[in-house]
């Protein structure tokens, strides 16, 4: 899987560098910015449809992070398309601190032609339990858009996360990319832009076993 990630300048300004020969191209929340749902049905902008052009351009998988304004509502969201097509948006599911932007509801894995794109959206980040779900349902690499990266904590949860449950992990911010594979190793950490990267797939399954209290179930008497 050959990603290309974008990590400054608005969606048009890197097009024409970064479609060609890339499976998924990954761009940062600076690319579209902020969008209305309201504006965007009454056809005052075409934020969503520019994503989906880039995607039938470049006949690939686009994954873009925005802020969506949804009457009022703030919320941190990835918009998803394939060659042409938009395939649905994900919303950060997590808020900390009665922050601005508010939550949205479900995780979300998109079947692609490049394979199962696990999304997670921005903060999601410091919550496991986001990439455990991911991995359960099957995603074969989870894409992390990230507003702007701290001093190295996303790297450490990235890397934590990956080898915990055995699934490769791609983080695309303002300025920075990286990524993780299922042995908790850094595979690339750069400011390049745009930057291309030959993911492989990696899945591992393993038996794993414990003791523990509860369950419990009384014997039936024999017959």
């Amino acid at each position: 899987m050959r990603i290309c990630f974008v990590t400054e300048g608005n969606l048009g300004e890197y097009s024409d560098r970064c479609t060609g020969g890339a499976d998924v191209v990954c761009c940062g929340f600076q690319a579209l910015g902020k969008v209305s749902y309201e504006r965007e049905l009454r056809g005052e902008t075409g934020l969503f449809e520019d994503v989906a052009l880039l995607s039938k351009e470049g006949k690939n998988v686009v994954v873009c992070g925005c802020f969506t304004d949804a009457r009022g509502i703030l919320r941190k969201s990835v918009v998803v398309a394939e060659k042409g097509r938009i395939l649905g948006v994900s919303d950060m599911v997590n808020r900390i601190d009665s922050g601005d932007f508010r939550p949205g509801a479900g995780i979300k894995i998109y079947d692609t032609g490049a394979g199962k794109i696990g999304i997670v959206v921005a903060e999601d980040l410091y919550f496991p339990q986001v990439l455990q779900t991911l991995s359960v349902c099957g995603a074969e690499v989870a894409i992390c858009l990230f507003e702007e990266l701290s001093d190295g904590l996303e790297q450490t949860l990235m890397r934590a996360e990956a080898f915990l449950y055995g699934i490769p992990i791609c983080v695309c911010a303002y300025g920075y990319a990286q990524a993780a594979d299922i042995g908790g190793k850094v595979l690339f950490a750069t400011p390049a832009n745009p930057w291309y990267y030959d993911l492989e797939r990696e899945q591992e399954y393993h038996l794993v076993e414990t003791r523990q209290r509860g369950f419990y179930r009384k014997k039936k008497s024999g017959f």
